[in-house]
């Protein structure tokens, strides 16, 4: 099954036909009689898309709505709600509570399975960005924000009367910006970096066959820049051929009619500014917690994982282009002594001052990362024996010969020994050669560092050869 789809409605042959559409569609129905039944079922094994009626006999669907809306576990399942009337008091009032879609009874199949398949395509993305990670610690079960920011909605027209019609009739109902842009516009110039608008909204009418439309939506969906945006074609849902379920297939987050009037559209593009947001901010948490599992939190630094997996690229590189590499494992001096007498913040603020002092005097294309403890690696790509020799004493002198201020106001002089390994030309092209080469030069850099430990610290001692 591709999904599971809880259906509310109190009517028995509504909730067989749907079942026996969406069953056809390999998906997995779950059939609740009354809105108290949907929302335990709801709670106790969230589906992926919710079906709902707005007339139930023990509450009426938008009280199922703001239930669900308020529930974490619930919060952000998408909603499709299926009215037997057409009113547009019932429509705002059902997108104001927290519908992703309102379709009339009964819906055309085609628009209607397009457009679960596009909610649950919208839901799996979500999901992916929460895979391994628990609720509440990665965002799953975020709150909802108290405050949203005015966003930006671009026209993308051709035509200036519409883009002049639709600003007349929207900015009144909307607090977000919105601006016109022309299809050349919209696509952007590869060499000109522009902010990118959180929503599209494509004008289609001009085409009756639905194909420029669609091809702008696709363009705009495939690009780097534009690829996560929101964008909704204006379009006619009923037109012949499924044009409006094609659209949804391609990637739109909702088709506006352009019968609709400016209230329901100002809602449905509300609905799509909220659901662009969580996913903005679930792909933000992502990319904070990969950037996170790669930084050392005390330095500000490169841990250890990434240091070393970036040695490895850079031997791997070396090797290619066949330049030399030098590798520097810099341990500070009797740095226990610094935590015993001053206490473990004293000693961190030491070493974010080291840190701050070796990164100084490296060059862009240089490493720098904390191993752990009081240990730091550098890495000098296109580096030979003697400069690297040159540039490891002077990072030696630079913390010898500028004392570190605690907060306290007393000065701490650190040192440390320095152990270096170079190697002028190697072989090491594969991924794995590079790896057992980077682990061959540390372990040689290691090997000269204890050496400089033992003979009195403070100093570099340098690898008894390069390493082959």
């Amino acid at each position: 099954m591709d999904g599971s789809i809880l259906i509310v409605d109190d009517v028995a042959t509504n909730r067989i036909v749907l079942k026996a559409k969406l069953s056809a569609a390999r998906y997995h129905p779950i059939l609740a009689a009354s809105g108290s039944d949907g929302l335990r079922m709801a709670r106790q094994d969230p589906p992926d898309l919710i079906m709902l009626d707005l007339r139930l006999p023990d509450m009426s669907g938008i009280e199922v709505l703001t239930t669900l809306r308020a529930d974490p576990l619930t919060r952000n399942i998408p909603v499709i709600v299926l009215s037997a009337t057409t009113s547009l008091q019932d429509r705002l009032d059902a997108f104001a509570a927290g519908a992703d879609e309102v379709f009339p009874k009964p819906c055309p199949d085609g628009i209607l399975l397009a457009r679960v398949r596009n909610l649950l395509r919208g839901q799996q993305e979500l999901a992916a960005l929460n895979e391994t990670r628990h609720d509440g610690v990665f965002g799953l079960a975020e709150e909802a924000p108290a405050f949203q920011p005015p966003g930006v909605l671009a026209i993308v027209t051709d035509r200036k009367d519409v883009a002049l019609r639709l600003r007349r009739d929207l900015a009144p109902l909307m607090r977000d910006q919105i601006i016109s842009l022309g299809t050349a516009d919209a696509l952007g110039d590869p060499d000109t970096p522009q902010a990118v608008p959180d929503i599209y909204l494509v004008d289609g009418a001009t085409d009756p066959a639905g194909e420029w439309g669609r091809r702008l939506l696709s363009d705009l969906r495939s690009r780097g820049p534009t690829r996560n945006a929101a964008i909704c074609l204006m379009a006619r849902r009923d037109g012949v051929g499924g044009e409006a379920g094609m659209a949804f297939d391609l990637g739109a987050n909702d088709i506006i009619d352009p019968s609709m009037g400016p209230p329901e559209m100002v809602a449905r593009l509300r609905t799509i500014l909220r659901r662009k947001r969580l996913a903005d901010k679930r792909r933000e948490t992502v990319q904070d917690g990969l950037r996170l599992a790669v930084i050392d939190p005390v330095t500000g630094l490169h841990n250890r994982r990434y240091g070393l997996a970036r040695l490895t690229t850079m031997v791997q590189e070396h090797a290619n282009r066949q330049q030399p590499i030098a590798v520097i494992i810099a341990d500070l001096d009797h740095f226990k002594q610094v935590n015993d007498r001053f206490g473990h913040a004293a000693g961190d603020h030491v070493l974010v001052e080291v840190a701050r002092a070796l990164q100084g005097d490296l060059r862009q294309q240089d490493l720098l990362a904390r191993l752990g403890g009081e240990e730091f690696l550098i890495a000098l790509p296109d580096t030979r024996l003697q400069e690297a020799g040159l540039i490891a004493q002077r990072l030696r002198l630079r913390l010898e010969q500028h004392p570190i201020r605690l907060a306290t106001g007393k000065n701490v002089q650190v040192t440390a020994s320095f152990g270096l390994a170079v190697v002028e030309e190697s072989t090491a092209a594969t991924r794995h050669e590079a790896e057992h080469l980077a682990l061959e030069l540390i372990e040689e850099a290691d090997t000269a560092l204890l050496s400089a430990k033992a003979t009195g610290r403070n100093m570099v001692i340098i690898a008894r050869k390069d390493v082959a």
